[in-house]
C-alpha cells in the first residue's frame, strides 16, 4: 500500500468510513464520521464510501446515504456474528487493495481500536489515533490529522505524504453528524467473504451482556462538570444537586478524579469520555487541553471560576467570575423558586 510517486498516489481516491454495527444497530459514530468524510471528499472532489461489515449488515445499508454516503460496500455473512476482528481485518485489507481509497476513517471505540490497527499493519499504512480534527492540505492533498500529543500538552498535526491510504480514528462525539436527508440515494456494492479471508482464528461461542449500566455522559444534553476548584467531595455534592435540578449529568476533570473526589466514570477528556451536550457548565475547571478535547464540541459552554484568565473562562460562551461555592447555591436557590 505504499504510494510514493504522484502517479501512484493518483490511483487512490475517495474517503472511506468503516461503519460500526453494535447489536445490529449502526453506532452513532458512523454518522459522525460520514459527516466529517463529506467535507474531506468535497475538498478532494471525490466520494464518501462507507464499508458495512457484519451479520445482517444489509438491513442498515440504505440509511447511510441520508447522512452523506455516496457508495456503501456491504459484506453480510453469518460468520461475522459478534465481533470477528481478525476476519473483518482480512476482508478490509482485501477491499482496500481492490478499490484503493485515499483515506480510511474509523471510530476510536473499543471495537475500532481492536480492528483498525490490524488493518493498518497489514496494509502497510500509518495510523493516527484519537484525532480531534481532520482537514485537507489544499496544496498537497494530504490529510491533516490533528490530535493531542505529549500527554495532551500540545496539539500535533500529522500527515502521511508517502503512504496510501491515510488512516485515522476519531473518538465518538468529536465530529458532528449531518442532518439526515431522506431523499439522498447512492450505490450499494455487495462483497463476500472469500476462502483467503478465513483461516484458523478465534471462535465466538457465546456472547454475554453485562447487566450493569455504566454512566454514559455522551448521551447527556446538560452536563455540570467540576474540577480542582470544587475543593473536595463536598463541592461535587453541590454539582449533583444542581444537575438534578436541570435534568443533567455530572462530569469531572481528571484532576478531580485523580484526587478521589468523584469516580472515573464521570471523567470528561482525553482519557475519559467525549461529550457533545447542548449545555456544558464548567465549574472550577481551568481548561487544560486534555479536558477541552472531551467537551469542545458542546453547543453552549458556561464557565464559573474566580480567575477570569483561565482557558475555560476565555473560551466560554458565558463566563461567571466569582466563588463557585457561593454561586452554585444561589443558582440552586433560584431554580427552587421556579
Amino acid at each position: 500500500m505504499i504510494a510514493k510517486t504522484g502517479i501512484e498516489r493518483a490511483e487512490y481516491r475517495n474517503i472511506w468510513v468503516i461503519a460500526e454495527l453494535k447489536s445490529g444497530e449502526i453506532h452513532p459514530v458512523t454518522h459522525e464520521l460520514i459527516g466529517a468524510a463529506r467535507g474531506l471528499a468535497d475538498a478532494r472532489n471525490s466520494e464518501v464510501w462507507t464499508v458495512l461489515i457484519g451479520a445482517g449488515a444489509s438491513a442498515g445499508s440504505g440509511s447511510l446515504f441520508a447522512y452523506g454516503a455516496d457508495t456503501v460496500i456491504v459484506v453480510d455473512d453469518p460468520r461475522l456474528n459478534g465481533f470477528q476482528d481478525e476476519l473483518e481485518a482480512k476482508v478490509l485489507v482485501r477491499l482496500i487493495k481492490k478499490y484503493k481509497p485515499e483515506v480510511v476513517l474509523c471510530g476510536a471505540t473499543t471495537r475500532g481500536r481492536a480492528l483498525i490497527p490490524r488493518v493498518a499493519v497489514a496494509a502497510n499504512c500509518g495510523l493516527t489515533a484519537d484525532c480531534t480534527g481532520l482537514s485537507i492540505d489544499p496544496e498537497t492533498g494530504d490529510l491533516l490529522q490533528t490530535r493531542p500529543a505529549f500527554g495532551g500538552n500540545i496539539l500535533a498535526t500529522i500527515r502521511c505524504p508517502n503512504h496510501r491510504p491515510q488512516m485515522a480514528t476519531v473518538r465518538p462525539r468529536v465530529m458532528k453528524a449531518l442532518e439526515p436527508d431522506a431523499s439522498r440515494r447512492g450505490r450499494i456494492i455487495r462483497e463476500s467473504i472469500l476462502d483467503m479471508d478465513t483461516g484458523k482464528g478465534k471462535k465466538i461461542i457465546e456472547i454475554f451482556k453485562s447487566r450493569e449500566t455504566a454512566l454514559n455522559l455522551s448521551d447527556a444534553q446538560i452536563i455540570v462538570a467540576g474540577g480542582r476548584g470544587m475543593k473536595g467531595p463536598e463541592g461535587f455534592k453541590l454539582l449533583k444537586e444542581l444537575a438534578s435540578k436541570v435534568g443533567g449529568a455530572v462530569g469531572a476533570s481528571r484532576a478531580a478524579v485523580d484526587a478521589g473526589w468523584i469516580p472515573y466514570a464521570h471523567q470528561v477528556g482525553q482519557t475519559g469520555q467525549t461529550v457533545q451536550a447542548k449545555l456544558y457548565i464548567a465549574c472550577g475547571i481551568s481548561g487544560q487541553i486534555q479536558h477541552l478535547v472531551g467537551m469542545q464540541s458542546c453547543e453552549t459552554i458556561v464557565a464559573i471560576d474566580k480567575d477570569p484568565d483561565t482557558t475555560m473562562m476565555q473560551m466560554a460562551d458565558i463566563a461567571i467570575i466569582g466563588d463557585i461555592l457561593e454561586i452554585i447555591p444561589e443558582i440552586i436557590s433560584e431554580l427552587d423558586k421556579l
